[in-house]
């Protein structure tokens, strides 16, 4: 039945982000005056959930014969071409690093990214993800886990364990251009050795039709060097969504200083 077919932003799509969008707020509710501790020990539980459940998920699509059939033409499934390396699926991993050591530019990172680049993959999924019913183990997968990616990157925010400010910006920036040019060389790394001849974690090797990056790479024809652009514009985004936090707590400190 179409009620079960899922696709981007149909009414179970959006059914769907409702839900998660109340496990949030119920979870940051249930957890308001809750200790640091606490709150850490919850998201980076929900973060090593969300891990096992990639791996079962990632382990029932290599043995998905209809998704092997409908990827074909890339090469059908491969372990090394599954690995936790994308922009949003590596937040399960950074989440819990960033804190568990309170590392600030990695939860700028968590923050802006996890949640942006999962929305990208949840918009525009990729092939074998839409127009099929929810309830297919894949499907289950692929919405589940960049939705609890989603959730996850925003709660460190609504459980109080991170604040942006304007002062975090240039080494969340420097994280970024860190964070992609290790992928970039673990891509070096898959493609050199053969395990992943077509290995392209962070689109940092081919842009892969990207409208948008193909327009960078026209202007820097060069792997890992036509993301510059791109940053730059992350940059301008963070700024964006950090403003408002900014100006709240400003206004927080001076209200509190004139009492």
């Amino acid at each position: 039945m179409d009620t079960w077919i899922m696709r981007p932003f149909n009414t179970l799509f959006n059914l769907t982000a409702l839900f998660f969008l109340l496990l949030l707020t119920v979870t940051s509710l249930l957890l308001r005056g809750k200790s640091e501790r606490t709150k850490v020990t919850v998201l980076v539980a929900a973060c090593i959930a969300t891990m096992i459940g990639f791996i079962v998920y990632k382990y029932r699509l290599s043995q998905d014969s209809d998704f092997n059939v409908i990827t074909a033409g890339m090469g059908g499934f491969n372990w090394w071409g599954e690995l936790p390396m994308q922009l949003c699926n590596i937040n399960m991993i950074l989440i819990p690093i960033a804190v568990l050591k309170k590392s600030r530019p990695l939860m700028c990172f968590s923050f802006f990214l996890g949640p942006l680049g999962a929305l990208m993959a949840l918009a525009m999924p990729g092939n074998g993800f839409e127009g099929y019913p929810i309830l297919l183990p894949r499907m289950l997968g692929y919405y589940g886990t960049h939705f609890m990616i989603v959730i996850e990157g925003l709660a460190l925010v609504t459980f109080g364990l991170f604040r942006p400010r304007l002062r975090d910006l240039p080494r969340a920036t420097l994280a970024i251009c860190l964070i992609a040019l290790g992928v970039f060389a673990v891509n070096m790394l898959l493609r050199w050795s053969g395990l992943h001849p077509k290995a392209n974690y962070f689109f940092s090797v081919e842009t892969e039709g990207n409208f948008l990056l193909e327009i960078f790479h026209g202007w820097i024809p060069i792997p890992f060097l036509y993301l510059i652009p791109s940053i730059a514009i992350l940059a301008v985004y963070m700024l964006i969504i950090t403003i408002p936090f900014e100006i709240i707590d400003r206004r927080r400190e001076k209200n509190e200083k004139a009492g």
